[in-house]
């Protein structure tokens, strides 16, 4: 019994002593920004990341069969998640940058045009 006392003291000691490290540091230094390399990953992306590390852990825990296929699963549907996501704000990217081009493009020929007729086809446009 004294010996459970001692070990909860010790532990105890090693929590406050690892607190104040990260405590003292995140004062002296600041609080580190992230950045976001990838813009198309949202909270639901962060929920299926999170969801795929606690199935690993419990696979780790306890390698059973049915832990790996879970795993597998979860690993399946947050990579396929992840593509789709990928691949939409692309496609949106793309459009965008083909509406811009276009309208770029439009816009100098017409200011071509318009400069190159002298008047004369004015009405026109």
């Amino acid at each position: 019994m004294e010996n459970l006392d001692v070990d909860e003291d010790v532990n105890r000691d090693w929590e406050n002593i690892k607190k104040n490290i990260k405590t003292s540091a995140k004062d002296s230094l600041g609080l580190h920004e992230w950045k976001q390399h990838k813009p198309w990953f949202d909270t639901v992306c962060l929920d299926f990341l999170d969801q795929r590390k606690q199935v690993k852990m419990q696979w780790i825990q306890d390698p059973s069969r049915s832990k790996v296929d879970n795993l597998n699963n979860v690993r399946c549907d947050a990579s396929r998640h992840f593509r789709n996501k990928k691949k939409a704000y692309l496609k949106a990217k793309s459009r965008n940058l083909k509406l811009t081009i276009r309208s770029t493009i439009s816009g100098t020929c017409i200011g071509a045009l318009m400069t190159s007729s002298r008047g004369t086809n004015r009405e026109l446009l």
